[in-house]
């Protein structure tokens, strides 16, 4: 019989809240065994959460992680999963450059204005005279 598990083993076991597992398999992503009001969740369980962590952490939706979980094919060697997994790492990975991009540019803008503010203020320092009043008033 093969390993079994308990929410608060899988909870412990990846470090995860069972709130999130109970979530997760709301969403119909983990389907355990009941015995009892005891939930027994099998290896395929283990995988499909430890698949939905490590696509949350990098930054895949949940529909992207259901539709990896359930590409999930062990006799097949996972090819069809591991496949879509690429392709979905790669457009992830240009979606974070192109993010870097627009924070790139964005950082350019910020020291445009901050730029302009400083050359504002010093101007407006050098026109006042010695009782503060500005020159041209």
């Amino acid at each position: 019989m093969p390993r079994t598990y308990s929410i608060s083993e899988l909870s412990r076991e990846l470090d995860v809240t069972a709130r999130a597992i109970r979530f997760y398999e709301e969403q119909g992503m983990l389907h355990p065994q009941r015995r009892g009001q005891e939930r027994i969740y099998a290896p395929r369980d283990r995988v499909a959460l430890t698949l939905i962590l490590r696509g949350k952490r990098l930054g895949f939706s949940l529909a992207e992680c259901r539709e990896l979980i359930e590409l999930y094919d062990p006799s097949e060697g996972n090819r069809t999963q591991l496949h879509s997994f690429m392709v979905k790492i790669q457009a992830r990975r240009a979606q974070l450059e192109q993010q870097l991009l627009d924070i790139q540019a964005m950082q350019i803008e910020l020291d445009t204005a901050e730029a302009r503010c400083r050359a504002a203020l010093a101007d407006s320092s050098q026109n006042k005279n010695a009782h503060g009043v500005p020159e041209n008033g």
